[in-house]
């Protein structure tokens, strides 16, 4: 018999599944006697609601007009011990499978925690993907392709674009569709995409890199003919932009869908667990891309063809391709899985029941619309459920403070390894794997510990926010780490003249008396480190006139070096290939903060995800998410790397010339690059902290009788910081 649905409050009790109750009626004199008050044969009262118990008062199902069971016949009566049958109001399949093909083992993955399972490997396999690999590649890419920081930051942000366009789509088509089948689709495409993004790899020609020992050392042949092809090869951005629009496309459904997908199946109270797993997995994903991809780029781009130069040479170009292939076929294998998944779990209609409402009270009562069970479900409603999200202030504020936090994490992500690279005079592959170390356990540390803490300390609405506001107080303060930096290793011609003196800034004065003679071209850059622990801009610059192997670490050394220890005999001096290591001793102390700042970022990740789950009506949750990503990406992801990438821009020193055309960018200065990320943080953290803190004020928690059935202060919403909510049978926590 279906329960008849009570359209009065928002308090979880209207929903468009009925319940069916297999139980035996009452006989003639028990008539009215509540359904509760039934004891099984083991003496224990049927719980309803939130872990509170039926008795013979007043209860919200009184309010009902029809009886809650109806006499069956004989044959079909079930014993009480059986309990309530879930069953849906379409009455559609919840079995795991394909179409007809459900084979009882596979009902074994049908829970909560196997669809965490699969969804954590597809976050995973995004997060590694397209925080990962792409931020760790981009220097080979840029040096591969003759791009710029600013066209590569296009790239990072097609991501964006493609979500942006297709979340509003995704969002409410999907939150009120069939979920896992639109999460296994997406992650079809994200496949796709990062087999695409491979691509130009095969398409191009090999790579031929102008190492020293091709053009001779000072005195050698140094004529080189003009690549024409070189300029040519920028274009493929565009095939690197439609591979990250895939990816767009199909990590939309990922991280809305995905995370109501997950919500609307667990305990309320568990909820900020689930999906705190889910992002965590989806911040270890990166993590791994930096440390996997930092091998990878030590493997030379052109598999199993001898190269004369090392990692370290900035004219080194790592197999950056690797990991997009097998990205791709993971990411093919995985969705298959996830398109096997009922449109909801089995048993997850109790949680709806449970559910209490914590969105925030509208003045003229229009947040009940929402309510509606039929709400949503047509193109006609859509005006009116983006007009209800615009007039909820605290879901406004909340995706303006989540703008602000990913301009700052998008920028980071992608120039991150960058700027260790700079800071440090490390090669590519070591930035990447030391961005890497940083991010595994800052950022997925941090992310699992916010839902934790929400979930161990029972945070309302108001409380979470407020969690959020002390997170990103701490990443401010800490960001003042970005004052200093590491001074940039001397570099003669380029950080100063080749006798020592400042060398005025923006000119470039490569020749000096030690390599007139030496005919060198600006056309090759291949650094070395002198003895006297200052660089030059290749070989034939430092006036070196042979060359010899180091058999103790494999790198060439250049004797009789001219322009090196002029203190030395004329033409004593040596020089090995690569740049000079830093010795900064402000290292451990920008690292240090540089640590607090991401682990306080993405502290607030989680907790500011469950406040605009909380502070919106059920039947808009996954269209909230759309919005609010909307928002993030619009005004944050999209703008974060092409800005950033272009203020790093500003802080080049040395451009690579190529036959006239600029290319990418050699040497940067670090105090400019550091200035600039100081100015950028201030200013992000400044304005997130301000949305928070109007979210806080603005926020209008449901009234004490907005709680169904329950009379307990904290339950009621009077505690603003905790609640007190009985527990479930162990069986039915998880």
């Amino acid at each position: 018999m279906a329960m008849p649905q009570n359209s009065t409050r928002e308090n979880g009790f209207c929903f468009a599944q009925p319940l069916d109750f297999s139980c035996p009626c009452p006989g003639p004199g028990e008539a009215g006697r509540p359904l509760a008050a039934a004891a099984g044969r083991d003496g224990h009262s049927t719980a309803l609601s939130n872990g509170i118990t039926s008795s013979g008062a007043a209860s919200p199902s009184e309010s009902c007009s029809q009886p809650l069971c109806s006499p069956a016949p004989a044959e079909e009566e079930t014993p009480l011990e059986e309990g309530i049958k879930y069953v849906s109001a379409e009455g559609e399949e919840l079995a795991c499978g394909w179409g007809g093909f459900t084979p009882g083992c596979l009902q074994l993955c049908n829970t909560s925690k196997g669809v965490l399972f699969f969804l954590c490997v597809a976050s995973f396999l995004q997060g590694m993907t397209v925080n990962g690999f792409i931020n760790t590649v981009i220097t080979s890419i840029e040096r591969r392709f003759d791009l710029r920081s600013y066209q590569s930051g296009l790239i990072a942000s097609s991501y964006d674009i493609a979500a942006c366009i297709c979340l509003t789509f995704v969002s409410y088509f999907g939150g009120n569709g069939h979920k896992p089948r639109w999460l296994g689709w997406g992650v079809l495409l994200m496949g796709l995409g990062s087999l695409l993004f491979a691509l130009p790899h095969f398409t191009t020609g090999q790579y031929e890199a102008r190492s020293a020992a091709q053009v001779g050392v000072c005195g050698g042949n140094q004529s080189l003919p003009c690549s024409q092809a070189a300029s040519s090869l920028s274009s493929y951005r565009f095939v690197f932009m439609l591979g990250q629009f895939l990816h767009g496309m199909g990590a939309t459904p990922l991280y809305t869908l995905g995370v109501t997908y997950l919500d609307e199946n667990v305990k309320t109270n568990y909820s900020p667990v689930y999906i705190a797993v889910f992002y965590t997995a989806a911040i270890l994903g990166p993590a791994a891309g930096y440390l996997v991809g930092g091998m990878f780029l030590n493997i030379y781009t052109e598999i199993g063809r001898e190269i004369d130069i090392a990692p370290e040479n900035t004219l080194w170009v790592g197999a950056w391709w690797i990991g997009f292939l097998g990205a791709g076929a993971a990411s093919l294998l995985i969705s298959i899985p996830i398109l096997g998944y009922p449109q909801r779990l089995p048993g997850s209609q109790r949680y709806i029941v449970m559910r209490v409402s914590e969105a925030h009270q509208l003045k003229d009562g229009s947040h009940k619309k929402a309510s509606d069970p039929d709400f949503g479900k047509t193109v006609k409603d859509l005006p009116r459920s983006v007009l209800l999200l615009l007039k909820n202030p605290t879901f406004i504020f909340l995706c303006l403070a989540g703008a602000t936090e990913a301009t700052l994490i998008a920028g980071m992500s992608t120039f991150g390894p960058k700027f260790l690279e700079s800071q440090f005079s490390l090669s590519a592959s070591e930035a990447a794997t030391f961005f890497g170390y940083l991010v595994v356990p800052a950022g997925g540390g941090g992310t699992f510990l916010g839902g934790f803490l929400v979930n161990k300390f029972k945070l309302r609405c108001s409380g979470i926010i407020k969690l959020c506001l002390l997170c990103t107080v701490s990443s401010l303060l800490a960001i003042f780490i970005f004052f200093i930096h590491c001074p940039n290793m001397p570099m003669a011609g380029v950080t100063q003249m080749y006798d020592g003196s400042a060398l005025p800034g923006g000119h470039l004065n490569l020749t000096a008396a030690c390599n007139a003679q030496c005919g060198c071209l600006q056309e090759t850059y291949s650094p070395v480190c002198g003895t006297d622990h200052i660089m030059y801009y290749s070989p034939c610059h430092a006036g070196c006139k042979r060359v010899a192997e180091n058999l103790r670490n494999g790198k060439k050394v250049y004797h009789k070096c001219s322009c090196v220890d002029k203190a030395l005999l004329p033409g004593s001096g040596k020089a090995e290939a690569g740049k000079c290591t830093s010795s900064c001793a402000k290292k451990p102390l920008l690292l240090c903060f540089m640590f607090v700042v991401i682990l306080f970022t993405f502290l607030s990740s989680i907790p500011a995800l469950t406040a605009t789950l909380r502070c919106v009506s059920d039947r808009q949750r996954s269209f909230a998410l759309g919005i609010q990503w909307i928002v993030v990406r619009t005004l944050g992801g999209i703008p974060g790397p092409i800005a950033f990438g272009s203020m790093i821009d500003k802080s080049c020193l040395l451009w690579q010339d190529q036959c006239g055309e600029q290319g990418s960018c050699y040497i940067y200065q670090n105090s400019a690059m550091s200035r600039y990320t100081l100015v950028a943080g201030l200013v992000y953290k400044v304005l997130g902290t301000t949305f928070f803190i109007v979210a806080c004020f603005l926020y209008k928690p449901p009234p004490p009788e907005s709680a169904p059935g329950s009379s307990d202060a904290s339950e009621n919403g009077t505690s603003d910081l905790q609640e007190h909510k009985p527990s479930l049978p162990a069986e039915e926590d998880l």
